[in-house]
């Protein structure tokens, strides 16, 4: 490719509203640019790095025998509403109405479609396991769109779903697509820890995310120094090394709080350690249910252990007007003693084994004082619902958890019959019994791991592609396009290279800062320099990574390109 052809809109400066790393050196680069808010064109640049990209995953996956296929983007609102996600999506949906009024939608994600055309057409065991997946454009409209292609509304996804006849038939096709997704990011060079995730709308109840740990990341990721525990915050669980002091029981005590809303505000007033204080929150689950959750003062409640402890499909802190209409008091006097008014009462593991806590009075501006459990107030059920901390023991070695920033590139879920009992998707086993199919669900952000890659591969000046997905495998760089000498060595490398790498040739009439500055974007393994040595057989070399050129003779080049290129 020659560079004068190549469409490469650079620019010295990134715009000032684009925050990440990645994005500042795409739009620098050309390799994207933004048509509307969360909606890029992908120019050649970043369309060769998504094609290469692409094409390791059509090798990972036909590895594992796993076909593509490609199924619609627009989608009828009848199947979501099937599986009961219609409502449940949210906002995200893309919603729309055709001219006859028929709702549908913009495709998300395909675990509907798949069960409705492959798991429907499963009508035997002897038909399973099988595999399928695409790699199709997807759409979620995202409230706040940014980060580049970190968080857009339009977006490039491999998908690939899987349909089993046994939980051990779905447990292997689940090991398998784990070790392809592995070597996929192995392979495009992004670092990535696999770890315990929350499925969220996906259903299911088992999933693993690929984080890859970058400093622009939306996620965190809690992890051991050993690699032996690792899990996305949202899941983590640690060891709460909290032991109470060994107390006799005191009497129940009501003592007034005025104004103290706040944990800090009431340890403080009452001259306690937060760790005497038991904290109560109310929330609405399903919108109707109204469940009290109990916590330790010096702890946060993870809504998402919550949801998961409940089996349930929403939850969310009661307003105050709720709280006010069904306790009959604000949240800073709400407490767990004569509660009939809670449908349930779900508390913390690190509320069992207190003594004498303090708890609101459920009277306006007052707490009791020497709560106790079982005597004072009940609990319906204990789990783990809390946020872990950075420092705390992880639950496997017992080694103090460490906190990474990261961007999510991958998940993988059992689906189980999450979605085939919903929609009819039955087939017969092997003793003629009617069972619905089981499925997993495997996905790969393949815009975001360009963003991943250039984020854990970023160079003083520019990006230094791994080789398999960069744009252009050699960067050749004549330094005078009128020297005669030079531009015959450099067709003559072009010509050489060209039958087994992507080379591009710049061949423009540009001064050697803008040369330099416009190959330190594109980022190539390699480049060669040609200049005043050509007529000597002598060229530069220079990786993305070293700090300056290497001279080296033409007649060693093709040794020194093939050895680091492989």
């Amino acid at each position: 490719m020659r560079q004068s052809k190549l469409f490469m809109p650079t620019s010295k400066e990134a715009p000032a509203d684009a925050v990440a790393e990645s994005h500042k050196l795409m739009l620098r680069g050309g390799y994207v640019r933004q048509v509307t808010a969360g909606v890029y064109a992908y120019l050649p640049l970043g369309y060769r790095v998504l094609k290469k990209a692409e094409r390791i995953m059509e090798e990972e996956m036909a590895k594992i025998n796993v076909p593509e296929m490609a199924m619609p983007e627009l989608l009828p609102a009848t199947l979501w509403e099937d599986s009961g996600r219609w409502q449940k999506y949210g906002p995200e949906m893309f919603r729309l109405k055709d001219r006859h009024g028929r709702q549908s939608l913009l495709g998300p994600t395909h675990e509907e479609t798949f069960t409705e055309i492959v798991a429907k057409n499963l009508k035997s065991y002897k038909q399973m396991p099988i595999a399928l997946y695409q790699i199709q454009t997807k759409f979620r409209d995202e409230n706040r769109p940014r980060f580049g292609l970190l968080r857009t509304r339009e977006f490039i996804m491999l998908d690939a779903y899987s349909f089993a006849a046994t939980r051990e038939q779905l447990d292997q096709q689940f090991d398998d697509e784990k070790k392809a997704f592995e070597a996929i990011f192995r392979r495009c060079g992004v670092k990535v820890t696999p770890v315990i995730a929350d499925s969220g709308t996906m259903g299911g109840k088992n999933s693993t995310e690929f984080q890859a740990p970058a400093a622009i990341g939306e996620d965190t990721i809690a992890t051991n120094e050993t690699g032996t525990y690792s899990a996305n915050l949202e899941m983590a669980v640690s060891e709460d090394t909290f032991k109470p002091e060994p107390e006799d029981e005191a009497e129940l005590t009501e003592v007034a709080t005025p104004g103290q809303e706040t944990i800090a505000d009431l340890a403080e007033f009452l001259a306690v350690p937060k760790t005497k204080i038991v904290k109560s929150v109310l929330y609405i689950v399903n919108e109707q249910e109204k469940v009290l959750v109990l916590i330790r003062g010096d702890k946060q409640i993870n809504e998402v252990k919550l949801t998961h402890a409940l089996d349930a499909d929403s939850v969310r802190v009661a307003s105050d007007d709720e709280l006010k209409e069904i306790t009959g008091v604000g949240k800073g006097s709400v407490g767990p003693v004569a509660s009939d008014w809670a449908d349930k009462v779900i508390a913390d593991k690190t509320v069992e084994g207190l003594i004498n806590v303090i708890v609101g009075a459920g009277k306006e501006g007052y707490q009791y004082k020497n709560a106790n459990l079982d005597r004072d107030f009940k609990v319906n059920e204990f789990a783990d619902l809390r946020v872990a901390n950075e420092g705390e023991p992880d639950p496997v070695d017992h080694l103090p958890l460490k906190f990474t920033t990261s961007i999510e590139v991958g998940h993988i879920f059992k689906l189980g019959t999450y979605y085939t009992e919903k929609m009819g998707a039955d087939f017969l086993d092997q003793n003629g019994k009617t069972q619905p199919v089981i499925m997993g669900s495997y996905g790969i952000g393949v815009t975001r791991v360009l963003s991943a890659v250039i984020e854990q591969h970023l160079t003083k000046f520019g990006i230094a592609w791994p080789k398999e997905i960069a744009p252009f495998d050699l960067h050749i760089v004549q330094m005078k396009m009128k020297d005669e000498e030079q531009t015959e060595l450099a067709e003559k490398l072009e010509k050489m290279f060209s039958s087994n790498y992507d080379v591009l040739y710049d061949d423009r009439n540009e001064r050697a800062g803008v040369k330099f500055a416009d190959a330190d974007l594109v980022g190539a393994p390699i480049r060669i320099t040609i200049g005043k040595k050509a007529s000597e057989g002598i060229v530069e070399v220079k990786r993305p990574t070293d700090d300056k050129a290497s001279e080296i003779s033409v007649a060693e080049l093709a040794d020194f390109v093939n050895k680091e290129l492989g």
